[in-house]
């Protein structure tokens, strides 16, 4: 037996674990002195007040997260075997699922592993660790990794904001390899990324579908990729057909990167660094219009205190980005802030397009790819919202 230390849940305490949750807050737990011993990032067990087992999981006494489970068995062994299990059916899944190496082998809660994600390109995996349990386990998750995949690189980009809340500090090495640049292939798109400082893994491999669906309206169309980072709508719409791209970022390094993914794909875009908001209001003080335009931007809820502020911007955007759109044309409009609601999301939209004074029908509600997946038990773990509107 693993012989873990035992975490007590509070009596009356744990009724989303009861019902296959795997989050416990640290306000359900019976917080002693010998949980508040307990080293950040602990392997426990995890016991109901009645002493009934909820599972084997690690535990952080200072992050309000308290547990987050591996295993609904107790003294499970978190070793490179459990690391190769996990690894592997994410691997089946998504072999299912793509015929090229080049998407999110792990999501997470999502695939039994919490505060992890690994982005796969090719013979590059590109791993992000945001809590202190997965921390802990970093060594062994490599030596998984090593088993099942064999890796040239492997890029730990453990710079997440997230990081924070779990007492972690910040950095980005290779942990075997190098890190640089690498091609991405998607939708029949050869794009660029730079995994050692672009965005979160250096792609986003969660707006793949929606990618797709918005470059099969964009024949013989002008257009607007606002927040375009590297390219992603934008590119594959050039490549599908549209007469003008123009994408806005304020990076000039993604923009450069997306200039040279459309040249190597035989596409042209204009790029223009520019504060998003701010080239809106250009665009409709000069009566600019584009067919289809696009709004993916950053989080403006990074968490629960920024609800307000964040919705009000949202509404903004759609305002703004639906005063550029054509008369007949789509607009879409994306989140990945998982602190607002899918509702109340839509609502802000909603209204931005209407003090737009544009009339809309709502054609798309989507969220992440399937190499994404959701724990049905835990609905924040569904943070992307993509929402794709036809104008009057």
């Amino acid at each position: 037996m693993a012989g873990h230390k035992t975490i007590r849940l509070k009596p009356r305490e744990g009724r989303r674990a009861r019902a296959g949750a795997p989050w416990i807050f640290s306000n359900e737990v019976q917080m002693d002195a010998a949980a508040k011993a307990l080293a950040p990032g602990a392997v426990v067990n995890v016991l109901f007040d009645d002493g009934h087992p909820v599972g084997t999981g690690y535990f952080n006494p200072k992050s309000l997260i308290a547990v987050r489970l591996l295993d609904r068995a107790l003294d499970t062994v978190i070793g490179t075997g459990f690391f190769v299990r996990h690894l592997e059916r994410a691997l089946k899944l998504r072999g299912a699922l793509y015929p090229r190496p080049f998407y999110r082998l792990i999501h997470a809660e999502g695939d039994g592993l919490p505060g992890l994600a690994l982005d796969r390109f090719g013979d590059t995996v590109v791993a992000q660790v945001t809590t202190a349990g997965m921390e802990a386990l970093t060594e062994t998750l490599l030596r998984a990794l090593d088993k099942v995949l064999a890796p040239a690189n492997v890029i730990l980009r453990n710079d997440a904001p997230a990081r924070a809340l779990e007492g972690l500090d910040n950095y980005v090495r290779a942990a075997k390899g190098e890190m640089g640049r690498v091609a991405v292939e998607e939708n029949g798109v050869r794009y660029l990324a730079d995994l050692g400082i672009g965005q979160k893994t250096g792609w986003y491999y969660d707006q793949r579908d929606n990618h797709a669906f918005m470059a099969s309206l964009a024949k013989g169309k002008s257009v607007l990729d606002a927040y375009s980072y590297t390219g992603g709508f934008g590119i594959v719409a050039a490549k599908a057909g549209a007469k003008d791209v123009i994408c806005v970022d304020s990076s000039a390094a993604a923009l450069a990167l997306a200039e040279e993914s459309a040249a190597a794909n035989g596409v042209a875009i204009k790029a223009v660094k520019a504060d998003v908001f701010e080239e809106l209001e250009r665009l409709s003080a000069a009566k600019e219009t584009f067919d289809i335009v696009i709004a993916d931007p950053p989080p403006f809820v990074r968490s629960r205190k920024d609800l307000e502020p964040g919705a009000k911007a949202y509404r903004k955007l759609a305002r703004l980005a639906a005063g550029v759109a054509a008369k007949g044309g789509y607009l879409l409009l994306a989140s990945c802030s998982h602190n607002i609601p899918v509702e109340r999301f839509a609502a802000e939209c909603a209204a931005g397009i209407a003090r737009a004074g544009r009339s809309a029908a709502l054609i798309r509600q989507a969220g992440a790819g399937p190499d994404h997946p959701v724990h049905p038990m835990l609905p924040e773990t569904a943070y992307l919202k993509a929402l794709v509107y036809a104008l009057d």
